[in-house]
């Protein structure tokens, strides 16, 4: 049974050897086919984990969140047909989460092929971990609403959820967006809601703190700019 691997990359530059087991550099330095989200970054990645494998015999595919089902079957055909094995690499972090990798392996397990995720750093899981909040019982949403209204919408929305059910509420923002987003969070949130801002998780300058919402607003705003962040609303 040939085998879709599904193999993590770092979320900090510079931080694979801290960050990546030897079984994700061992996939890396080994398989023949991959399929990326970007494929620039893809060899990179590549070349910076195995330099010694010569980038121009490895096959790249890119898969992206605008991909077709057609796209996404054909990208998956070399398994069966060549029996060679496959890595899924997304742009940061685990393929299939937060990430259009997901449909690969769907698309792999209607064919029957071995699915394999291997084990590394995902910015969602470790905010979590890191936030205090319930991580017994969590939902994570993706991107919020870019214009005002339905932004404010849905935050109110996920408070009650938090609340009602006891669940942590995560969710992501494009980076240059984030201090918009923080800004709303602190105008429309109760000020007992707890929320938890984890920025440049595995990071140089990583930043993860949870406080209640009236205490956020008796400091400073943190540098959110363009520093990819993971935002919990929790009770």
């Amino acid at each position: 049974m040939k085998t879709l691997f599904l193999i993590p990359t770092p979320l900090a530059d510079d931080t694979a050897p801290q960050v990546l087991p030897p079984q994700v550099v061992a996939a890396v330095a080994a398989l023949p086919y991959f399929l990326v989200e970007n494929a620039r970054t893809a060899r990179r990645f590549v070349k910076s984990v195995a330099p010694h494998r010569v980038i121009e015999d490895i096959r790249f595919v890119v898969i992206d969140k605008d991909s077709t089902d057609a796209d996404v079957k054909a990208a998956l055909a070399p398994l069966a047909k060549e029996g060679i094995d496959a890595g899924i690499l997304s742009e940061a972090g685990c393929p299939g989460i937060a990430d259009p990798g997901a449909a690969l392996a769907r698309e792999a397990h209607r064919q029957g092929l071995r699915v394999v995720p291997l084990v590394g750093p995902s910015s969602l899981l470790l905010a979590l971990m890191a936030s205090g909040l319930n991580g017994q019982q969590f939902a994570f949403h993706g991107y919020l609403p870019i214009e005002k209204a339905p932004r404010v919408a849905a935050i109110k929305a996920l408070e009650k959820e938090a609340q009602q059910r006891q669940q942590s509420q995560l969710f992501i923002e494009t980076p240059y967006r984030n201090g918009a987003l923080f800004a709303d969070l602190l105008a429309h949130l109760q000020p007992g809601t707890r929320l938890c801002v984890a920025a440049d998780v595995t990071g140089a300058g990583e930043f993860i703190r949870t406080m209640t919402v009236s205490d956020w607003k008796r400091l400073p705003a943190p540098e959110l700019h363009k520093i990819p962040t993971v935002f919990i609303i929790g009770t």
